[in-house]
């Protein structure tokens, strides 16, 4: 299984940067990962929500030059679906023995995604109601990804 993972902006925090490292380590041995940066555009707060949407369009498009062909895409949104670790492992799994070989995650700037992103992509998933740093989300989702692997391996990690 491929994995890519797009992200909208640079990580800068070396503690983010350390964990990213030791996950992508651990994921070697169960899928393909490459994570893209795509450049984020600068804003600043109080920014009317015209100018807002003009800067998550900028950062779309670059957003859709990174996903491979042919993969499934996930877009990270506060708004998608909010599944278990156990079902996000056997979606995982189906999409594999349906012949995906190739998932692409797709995580927004400080602003989120457009909403031309969102509707493109297979599923909208949400990991909380909560709202986290989107660069902390690489993390999180790169813990996450791990765990739904030595799920389907029947590993001990997870329980």
């Amino acid at each position: 299984m491929r994995v890519t993972i797009v992200a909208v902006g640079k990580l800068k925090e070396r503690y983010l940067v350390n964990g990213i490292a030791e996950y992508s380590k651990r994921l070697q041995s169960y899928c393909q990962l490459h994570i893209v940066e795509v450049k984020d555009e600068p804003f600043r707060d109080g920014y009317s929500q015209t100018v807002q949407e003009m800067v998550k369009a900028k950062e779309a498009q670059r957003v859709f030059k990174a996903i491979p062909e042919r993969s499934f895409v996930i877009a990270l949104d506060m708004q998608g679906q909010m599944r278990s670790s156990e079902e996000m492992a056997a979606m995982v799994e189906r999409l594999g023995i349906e012949g995906w070989s190739h998932i692409a995650f797709l995580i927004g700037g400080a602003l989120g995604l457009h909403t031309s992103l969102l509707d493109a992509a297979h599923m909208r998933l949400s990991f909380s109601p909560l709202t986290f740093p989107h660069q902390l989300m690489r993390l999180i989702l790169l813990e996450q990804l791990y765990r739904w692997f030595t799920i389907i391996r029947g590993e001990s990690y997870h329980y």
